[in-house]
């Protein structure tokens, strides 16, 4: 009796010490914690930097079918590489009272879910599952409500329930009830927001790349079913991140909502958001790129020719582009190249103290970014620094690396990105 008792005082102090998502309108930020990092559950602190390195550019390359699944990469079928589908993860809670889960965050897909009881056939997860029958505010949807419309891979249960299907292009599958449910998003300020009846997904068969130590991805796509477009006007369709370099930071990257994840002042360069399908990526436009005095022009000029996206560690272009910006690259480097010994990057050098990387400025539509060495070279030894631009056929991507110490705000409403110099650590 007396344990019932502590959980019910612990709940109401929970419910005392939240915002509701209109409360907090004035913004919000959380932790994004990349998989990397001491403070995930995926760190190995057996590993070296260099190795956590190699794998989190692997996983870039395989990430690349998660944009474009008719692409089949070399690295796809190694079992040491867990999951592509993001690099970083957040702290969420889930149902009432509310259950913590620990979820990859995914700008490059829309559906919140998690591993639900009872789970048929489920991957190994170290956590215990959710239990909707033990979350009071836990509502199965049926297949004729609007909400089990808004996704459009959804099914009828014989129960005329509403039930869901996703799949990624690692072919990693999640399959459940449909529903809404209590979100409880843990703010930085250390006031919790509550958000009602948020649709997810209650899996009970899940399989793939993923890792035990995940319970779930929280999507953060421009889709209909994503975080984002759940809260809506709350936020006033803004948010924003600003993610440490890799791996140099005790400090988490952080992503903000509302008028935290306004991007203004001295420095920002603003590019429209494009629309297009499918609408869960967000489409920038590219037109050229500069190596110091040199400018390469992007041969597919048409409006949104790229996505930004945070789970993508490297930034991927054609491979005539990078063909070109790797010989302006190596005009401007006294050294010689020499191959990546792993053999996933384009163009590598022997490090050194006194090693300079030329200055390049992505031109996207209205916006030049001047990017910093640690945006554009990465060590990947001792011994070698490579470019973190790589060339392949298909979807081109902005990744995360370009944007390390850069405050990105996306405006849905406006349907603009922002990009402001910023010190991420602080």
């Amino acid at each position: 009796m007396a344990t019932v008792n502590a959980l019910a005082i612990s709940f109401l102090i929970l419910c005392l010490s939240s915002l509701s998502i209109t409360e907090a309108k004035g913004g919000f930020s959380l932790d994004l914690i990349r998989r990397d990092e001491p403070k995930s559950p995926f760190y190995s602190p057996d590993e070296t930097y260099h190795q956590r390195v190699t794998k989190a550019l692997k996983r870039s390359v395989n990430r690349v079918s998660h944009f474009d699944p008719t692409i089949i990469t070399p690295n796809t079928a190694q079992a040491d590489i867990i999951s592509a589908l993001g690099e970083y993860v957040m702290n969420i809670s889930i149902g009432t009272p509310p259950v913590e889960i620990l979820a990859i965050a995914d700008t490059g897909s829309d559906l919140i879910w998690t591993q639900c009881k009872p789970c048929t056939e489920c991957y190994k997860q170290a956590a215990p599952f959710f239990d909707p029958e033990q979350s009071s505010t836990y509502k199965d949807l049926s297949c004729d409500s609007r909400q089990c419309t808004a996704y459009e891979r959804t099914s009828c249960s014989t129960e005329k329930t509403c039930e869901y299907s996703a799949t990624y292009g690692d072919r990693s599958f999640s399959n459940g009830n449909l529903a809404v449910e209590s979100v409880t998003l843990g703010s930085t300020n250390g006031r919790p927001v509550a958000l009602r009846n948020i649709i997810f997904g209650c899996g009970h068969n899940d399989d793939g790349n993923f890792n035990e130590n995940a319970t779930g991805i929280v999507g953060l796509g421009g889709g209909s079913v994503s975080l984002v477009t759940q809260m809506g006007s709350s936020i006033g369709g803004k948010f924003s991140y600003c993610l440490v370099p890799f791996l140099s930071s005790e400090s988490s990257s952080k992503i903000n909502f509302g008028s935290n994840g306004v991007v203004s002042g001295t420095g920002v360069v603003t590019t429209p958001l494009v629309a297009k399908d499918p609408d869960t990526f967000y489409f920038l436009t590219l037109e050229s790129i500069s190596v110091g005095k040199k400018k390469i022009h992007f041969d597919d000029a048409s409006e949104g020719n790229i996505i930004i996206d945070s789970g993508t560690t490297l930034t991927f272009l054609p491979p005539d582009i990078v063909s070109k910006l790797t010989s302006a690259v190596s005009d401007l480097i006294k050294a010689d190249p020499i191959s990546d010994p792993e053999g996933v990057l384009d163009l590598c050098y022997p490090y050194s103290s006194d090693f300079k990387a030329p200055q390049i400025t992505v031109h996207f539509s209205g916006a030049d970014v001047v990017l910093s060495p640690e945006n554009t070279f990465i060590r990947t030894s001792d011994t070698t620094v490579c470019f973190t631009f790589k060339g392949m056929e298909g979807q081109s991507i902005y990744g995360n690396l370009a944007q390390a110490n850069f405050l990105v705000g996306y405006d849905t409403k406006a349907k603009t990105v922002s990009f402001k110099p910023t010190d991420c650590s602080k």
